[in-house]
């Protein structure tokens, strides 16, 4: 039998594989701009548009990076609580909601709760019931890969959708197996719907709510704005393993049926108020909420008939929309642009480096 000190011992192996793999990622091309290495960030951006490395779309992308990273450094926490055609509050609240769905849609209940839950209310014994445990977390673990060619692919409000609705199936089956008490059948099917549950939770409500925030959210507000998401998704997950022990043991059922119908209450919240933010740049998600506060039409529709803009585009609808481009996009020259323009920046210019 293995010890439980040699199980310790394995854990490190993934972390330092992490670490080993991450040296060869390449800097994110804003993290670059932002400590003025421009002829890098110049590079990084030729091979993900891919472009030649003075192609006038990198220089562009270049320059527009470079403008936002200005606007951001001029950030005050009220620009968190402004609409208007940038919309921060709205994308705020949206970045926050999502965290906030996910810590009552029940998740920790299950993750934290599975072993007591396997025994004292399925009526399972204290070794199975620990061993449905390690292998639930398997499961959780196994499914979170399912997210990794879906995420892009099937687009955000797609795995939203089939999360919820997976959560919310998976939470009523558990419900409609405890009411017969400690039925074998009836312990069989609610350990069935409890491993659907983070299955679905795995590949979907794990990762978007991450996600969604940094991508919903423009460079301005962001440092803010993901911080608030974040402080929200701590509270809530606190509240929900403060209140799950006592409502379990008051009605194992209502528990269930409970968190079955908050996740039902997600359903037209996800329909009427999140863009889709798959394939689009954070220009082009700033674009979106622009047009549609001026031309007066839903987001999510707005983020769906929308055509994918190059950074041109993305500027040549800033100037038709005739917005104020201070709000997102600094008016004077920025250090990138002078970098564009063959300014000296650091002794090297970026438009005449060498790949």
């Amino acid at each position: 039998m293995i010890s439980t000190g040699t199980m310790i011992a394995y854990v490190p192996i993934f972390a330092i594989a992490l670490v080993i793999l991450i040296t060869f990622l390449p800097e994110s091309p804003r993290w670059l701009v932002s400590k003025g290495q421009y002829v890098e960030a110049q590079r990084v951006i030729a091979a993900l548009e891919p472009a030649h490395f003075t192609d006038e779309a990198v220089l562009l992308q270049l320059k527009i990076i470079g403008d936002s990273l200005e606007g951001q450094t001029r950030q005050r926490k009220r620009d968190l609580i402004t609409n208007g055609p940038t919309q921060h509050f709205r994308r705020a609240l949206l970045g926050s909601s999502s965290q906030f769905f996910q810590q009552v849609g029940g998740c920790n209940a299950v993750i934290y709760f599975s072993t007591p839950i396997f025994e004292e209310y399925l009526g399972l014994g204290r070794k199975l019931s620990l061993i449905l445990g390690s292998v639930l977390a398997t499961v959780y673990a196994l499914s979170a890969c399912i997210s990794f060619p879906l995420v892009d692919k099937a687009g955000r409000r797609k795995l939203y959708f089939i999360g919820t609705w997976g959560q919310a199936l998976s939470m009523f089956l558990i419900m409609a197996c405890l009411i017969p008490s400690k039925s074998t059948g009836a312990s069989k099917g609610a350990v069935v719907g409890i491993f659907l549950y983070l299955t679905f939770f795995g590949f979907t409500w794990l990762e978007l709510p991450w996600l969604y925030p940094a991508e919903i959210n423009p460079l301005k507000t962001r440092t803010i704005a993901n911080a608030v998401s974040t402080i929200n998704n701590w509270l809530w997950n606190f509240t929900v393993v403060m209140f799950t022990p006592p409502f379990l043991a008051s009605t194992a059922v209502g528990t269930f049926a409970f968190f079955g119908a908050v996740n039902l209450c997600f359903l037209p919240v996800i329909w009427y108020f999140y863009p889709e933010t798959a394939g689009r740049s954070l220009e082009e998600i700033d674009l979106v909420f622009a047009k549609g506060y001026v031309e007066g039409v839903s987001y999510v529709k707005m983020a769906h008939d929308m055509p994918k803009m190059g950074p041109k585009e993305v500027q040549a609808e800033w100037v038709r929309l005739g917005l104020d481009p201070e709000d997102e996009i600094p008016t004077r020259p920025s250090d990138a642009e002078r970098a564009i323009g063959g300014e000296s920046i650091g002794g090297t210019t970026a438009a005449n480096a060498q790949v």
